[in-house]
């Protein structure tokens, strides 16, 4: 299992409905909307470890 570097919820990594790579790392994310979130904005999601708070979103 993954976490969704956008939004912190748990992503199988089989069924997550994207994946982006950074930096030599992987990402996995629950809805398309997460994934153009990341993929707009990385480092903003990057190196957030601390305080990672569920962020609302529509799937």
């Amino acid at each position: 299992m993954a976490k969704d570097p956008v939004c912190g919820m748990t992503v199988d990594e089989k069924t997550a409905a994207g994946k982006s790579d950074y930096k030599g790392q992987t990402y996995y994310f629950c809805s398309p909307g997460c994934k153009q979130a990341f993929d707009k904005e990385p480092e903003k999601y990057v190196g957030n470890k601390q305080g990672t708070e569920h962020r609302p979103h529509h799937h």
